[in-house]
């Protein structure tokens, strides 16, 4: 199979975050503004012009999420850029030149109680969260984001085990 190459500049750079409980699974938000069956995701958010893609992680997890640094452990990051593109109604109505956006994913063990998770700390993005199994989340995000959701899954599937003793399995 050949791979297309995609021009980095037409994508809106972005990081998503797959932020793990201690018994695996990963937290999903109800997007307030989410239309149809599909409103749930992992947060995600943009990169600032300049901004390095770790920190960009950490200053997303806490605006979207309330959830401090002090409170993760980062378990990994992707190597490369994960593509997706906007449907065509979609990108009638945002601004800008991009096809779509490419994340870089971050996955973090969560080392807080569910009432450290804040939803209203920024401007909210979710008006309801939980925590599920990764590998159902391709099923719950609109489905144009599935592939890359589905490629998350594989890739952190190793984190959705549970935390023994208080010790973060090793990658």
């Amino acid at each position: 199979m050949t791979q297309v190459k995609l021009d980095p500049d037409r994508y809106r750079a972005n990081v998503g975050l797959a932020l793990f409980s201690k018994a695996g699974h990963v937290f999903i938000g109800r997007r307030i503004n989410g239309r149809g069956a599909f409103q749930w995701q992992m947060p995600q958010g943009g990169i600032d012009k300049g901004e390095d893609t770790a920190v960009a992680a950490l200053r997303e997890l806490e605006e979207e999420v309330g959830v401090p640094e002090k409170l993760v452990d980062t378990l990994q990051e992707t190597e490369d850029w994960l593509y997706y593109d906007f449907p065509p109604d979609l990108k009638k109505r945002l601004p800008g030149p991009y096809l779509g956006q490419r994340q870089k994913w971050f996955a973090f063990r969560f080392k807080g109680s569910d009432s450290d998770v804040r939803l209203d700390r920024h401007t909210p993005e979710f008006d309801a969260w939980r925590w599920a199994e990764l590998a159902e989340t391709p099923s719950l995000v609109v489905p144009f984001k599935r592939p890359v959701y589905a490629e998350v899954a594989v890739r952190f599937e190793r984190w959705t085990e549970p935390v023994l003793g208080g010790k973060v399995p090793q990658g």
